[in-house]
């Protein structure tokens, strides 16, 4: 603005109708005059991306892909629960990490997306909204690692948790990860304010090197450490997700070995019962063995919240529905 001879509220202008106003052009910037209007469509693009396919599920779920400017593809997902919008997006273009049971990783990471692209999956997202309806909580979950891409995650993060941006409290903003302790570091360093889910979906190092490959790396000792560092430091009460796996990490001894390693923390255990991935071998437990897995962690004085499935028609779970793009072409 600045350099078009524009007075700097201008900017502020034209920041409140993209994070705000739900602007999709620059035409829509009703109070800015119309040759300030054509300047901005003229110089600027308001959209990289566009979307390739839009589902919806019966309890509201809706889901997007995704295509970059260089033909990538990414998912994230808008999530509707009583007064609760949340939604769930991805920091890379595939994922690196290589856990079995998850469709994100089935080809690899092609990139990291930049802040651009990351802020872009929340405006799309917030414009599925209706006009009297705001996003009130982001999960950092999608496809991709979040700490392998903490340089643009966290600007994305600063925007939507700006007063000016998004006005998402940083209490309603949870980043996952499987467990990189280095970047978990930084967390700290950075002194963020963000709520912390730790990916765990194994008791113990033998199965979790099976299920989370890049566990050998580290182990659960070095990612267990940093965790209680984050908490120490930040205050935030930490995740630890479980995906339950059918015969592979549901048993009651898995429970056992679950509730013994996360003693004493302050902490929630969040069990997701898997979403099948067409192609790979990996089943839903059943209702007896989720409620016996359960019922272990409660009576060890665990916090356990037990994860609605949703979305399961429309492949919510993350990677699912760019793979199917990837079969049709295969």
């Amino acid at each position: 603005m600045r350099d078009q001879g524009q007075p700097e509220f201008r900017a502020d202008q034209v920041f409140r109708w993209l994070y705000q106003g739900r602007a999709a052009s620059c035409d829509a910037m009703s109070d800015l005059p119309k040759k300030v209007r054509a300047a901005l469509a003229e110089s600027f693009t308001l959209w990289t991306t566009r979307v390739a396919k839009q589902h919806r599920a019966d309890d509201g779920t809706q889901k997007l892909l995704i295509e970059l400017a260089d033909g990538g593809q990414i998912e994230c997902v808008l999530l509707a629960d009583g007064d609760r919008r949340s939604i769930c997006i991805s920091t890379q273009v595939g994922c690196a990490m290589g856990c079995v049971f998850c469709a994100s990783g089935l080809d690899g990471v092609d990139r990291n997306l930049t802040t651009g692209e990351i802020v872009e999956q929340m405006l799309r997202l917030q414009h599925l909204l209706p006009a009297d309806e705001r996003l009130s909580h982001i999960v950092v979950m999608g496809m991709g690692e979040p700490l392998a891409n903490l340089d643009r995650l966290l600007p994305a993060l600063e925007v939507a948790s700006s007063e000016k941006g998004l006005g998402i409290s940083a209490r309603r903003i949870t980043i996952s990860t499987v467990g990189l302790p280095p970047a978990m570091r930084r967390l700290v360093e950075r002194n963020t304010r963000y709520n912390l889910a730790v990916s765990l979906h194994a008791p113990h190092d033998d199965l979790r090197n099976r299920l989370v490959p890049v566990n050998h790396r580290m182990g659960l000792k070095a990612i267990l450490n940093e965790a209680d560092n984050y908490f120490t430091q930040s205050g935030r009460r930490l995740t630890y997700e479980y995906v339950l796996l059918a015969d592979v990490n549901d048993s009651p001894e898995c429970a056992r070995q679950l509730a013994a390693l996360l003693h004493g923390r302050n902490a929630l255990v969040n069990v997701i019962p898997y979403n099948p991935v067409a192609g790979l071998p990996y089943r839903t437990p059943s209702s007896a063995a989720s409620r016996r897995f359960r019922e272990i962690l409660e009576s060890a004085g665990l916090n356990v919240k037990f994860r609605r499935r949703k979305g399961q028609k429309i492949n919510a779970a993350c990677g699912q529905l760019r793979r199917t793009g990837v079969e049709m072409e295969e």
